[in-house]
Formats: C-alpha cells, sequence, structure tokens
C-alpha cells in the first residue's frame, strides 16, 4: 500500500515540476517584453522631446504601436495559457484528492474484508475440528452398531440352529411315534372262505 501511494505522489511531484516549466518562461517573455515596452516608450518620449521629424517619429510610433498590439496578443495568449494550466491543475488537485479518498475507502475496505475474512478462517476451523469429531463419532456409532448386529446375527443363528435341531427331533418323535401307533393298531383281516378270523 505503502509503495503504491509514494508512486503516485512521485507522479504527481513530477507532473507538477513539468507543468510549471512553461510558465517560468512566459512570466521571463513577459517581463523582457515589459522592459522592451517601458525603454520603447522611454524612446519615444525621447523622440518626441528632441522634436525629431514628424514622419520618423510618425513611422516610429506606427512600429511601436504595432509592436505593441502584438505584445499584447501574445501576453493575452500566454495569460490564457496561465489560465488555462491553472485550471487544469485544480482539476488535477480535486482527482488527487477523490483518489485520495477513493483509496482511503479501498484501504477500509481491504481492512474489514480481512477482519471478515480471519473470522470466517476461525470459524471454519471450528466447524472442520466439529466435523471431524462428528466423523469420530460416526465411526465408533457405526462400529458398535456393526458389533451389535454381528452379536445379534450370532444369536439368531444360534436360536435357527437350535429350532432346526428342535424340528428334526421333533419330525424324527413324530415319525418314531406315528411307526409305534401303527404296529399297536394292527387290521383285523376277515378270511371269507373259511369263516376264520
Amino acid at each position: 500500500m505503502r509503495s503504491w501511494k509514494n508512486h503516485v505522489r512521485g507522479e504527481l511531484q513530477q507532473r507538477d515540476q513539468t507543468e510549471k516549466l512553461p510558465f517560468i518562461g512566459v512570466f521571463t517573455s513577459l517581463s523582457q517584453m515589459e522592459e522592451r515596452f517601458e525603454f520603447r516608450k522611454t524612446f519615444l518620449d525621447d523622440v518626441q522631446s528632441k522634436s525629431l521629424d514628424r514622419e520618423k517619429l510618425s513611422q516610429t510610433v506606427s512600429d511601436l504601436t504595432t509592436v505593441l498590439y502584438l505584445k499584447e496578443a501574445e501576453l493575452q495568449y500566454w495569460q490564457s495559457r496561465v489560465s488555462h494550466y491553472r485550471q487544469e491543475a485544480l482539476s488535477l488537485a480535486k482527482r488527487s484528492n477523490t483518489l485520495k479518498t477513493t483509496l482511503s475507502e479501498f484501504e477500509y475496505t481491504i481492512e474489514c474484508q480481512s477482519k471478515e475474512l480471519a473470522a470466517l478462517r476461525n470459524e471454519q476451523k471450528g466447524i472442520n475440528e466439529a466435523l471431524a469429531l462428528a466423523c469420530r463419532e460416526k465411526d465408533e456409532l457405526l462400529q458398535r452398531w456393526m458389533e451389535e448386529k454381528r452379536e445379534e446375527a450370532d444369536r439368531l443363528n444360534k436360536y435357527n440352529d437350535a429350532q432346526e435341531r428342535w424340528q428334526r427331533v421333533a419330525k424324527h418323535l413324530k415319525k418314531h411315534l406315528h411307526s409305534e401307533r401303527k404296529k399297536e393298531f394292527v387290521p383285523i383281516v376277515t378270511n371269507s372262505w373259511y369263516g376264520e378270523k
């Protein structure tokens, strides 16, 4: 942040220095023109006071007037340039202030976002720890559940085995009982030829 500000400040200072250079020439030229004007004015006064010939004086006055008009036009041009550069300097100063304000806002926003990011990272860390704990608890619960289901399956298998054994024994006993009953109740056969039982 600091290096960026220093860079912007350096660029603005360099621009100010380069923009001031044209004005130095303007004021120097203006000073020289005023000196020339004063000199010519003095010269004109001397010419008039010495009663030089009118034609030469008139020509000199005409030349001086022409030069004066040119210098006044040049002076107005440089004054307009000075006014233009002054307005541009004011505009750049306002823009610089706006940029400084915007930069301060961005710095504040970055600071707030950095704090928010740090808070979110802390929150994420807590959530990750809670998630890891929940996963461990889930794995432990699943392990216990599977162990209980395994024990329940073992009990069920033992019960089923016992039931099958009882059913086989019951079937065998039933079959044995049935055969014993057959032996006890032998059917009576009659002989129709002899009438013997």
